[in-house]
């Protein structure tokens, strides 16, 4: 009678399997914090950038402590108790797909065709004295091939532009991926956000901004070969500026003191 195959080989092949296996896990589970931590570092860094706070030669967490998080609510522009919900803890983009913290944008709302929005967003208030000088909200829109990510710096008093910075997006490098050139992130500073009739005015245009006249206050040079990334970034401007966004947060300040709500 014929043996079958030695099985030995193939235990040994399956064991090691799992060995490598539980190996892997187990450093995924191991870099995790290690991960995340590195991910919050680059969050601060990226807020630091936009408000013209950060320095190469500081400690980011030294710097960020000047910051204050906060949490709005987007429809009232009224801050929320941090014991109600918690800045540190609290993941919009993952509320946004939640039915009872986010909704569904209709088409005619979706400008920034982000498609979702959610209910509450973090704002970040930088401070002189008890007043809040700026403040850096988070905003993204879809470009040519992806989701945009960014966070604005905004003045409290005159709500003009102190600084930007994209800091996650998929566009194409050298054309639509210059939204990380920080000479062109540089030409938004000072530049107005609402008309005197409160509407949004910001402009990123095709080609040159003006440089003169009323429109060169508003108007930032759009990126040289792609369109389609100029257009949605100045489609994420006018949603999140927008009634929508935080039109009805901004239009409350200055306020002196954000800590009471």
């Amino acid at each position: 009678m014929a043996e079958g195959p030695p099985l030995k080989p193939f235990y040994s092949v399956l064991v090691l399997a799992f060995a490598c296996s539980a190996l892997v896990a187990g450093m995924v589970v191991g870099l995790k914090p290690l991960q995340e931590a590195n991910r919050q570092i680059d969050r601060k860094k990226n807020i630091l950038a936009a408000a013209g706070l950060y320095r190469p030669d500081a400690p980011i967490n030294e710097l960020f402590s000047t910051i204050e998080t906060r949490v709005v609510e987007l429809a009232s522009g009224r801050f929320v108790d941090p014991a109600r919900i918690q800045p540190q803890t609290y993941d919009q983009l993952k509320a946004a797909l939640d039915n009872t913290t986010g909704s569904s944008l209709s088409a005619e709302q979706d400008l920034a065709r982000i498609r979702r929005l959610e209910k509450y967003s973090l704002v970040y208030l930088a401070k002189k004295g008890d007043a809040i000088d700026q403040v850096i909200l988070p905003v993204r829109g879809k470009g040519l091939w992806s989701t945009m990510y960014a966070y604005v710096a905004v003045d409290a008093g005159d709500k003009t532009i102190r600084g930007v910075a994209f800091y996650e997006h998929g566009e194409t490098p050298g054309l639509g991926g210059e939204v990380e050139n920080s000479r062109w992130q540089g030409l938004w500073q000072g530049k107005r956000i609402y008309t005197g009739e409160g509407e949004v005015g910001i402009r990123v245009v095709k080609g040159r901004a003006a440089e003169s006249g009323e429109e060169a206050a508003f108007q930032i040079d759009g990126l040289s070969g792609a369109t389609l990334t100029t257009k949605g970034v100045d489609r994420l401007l006018h949603f999140w500026f927008g009634n929508d966004g935080f039109k009805p947060f901004l239009s409350q300040l200055p306020l002196k003191d954000a800590s009471n709500g």
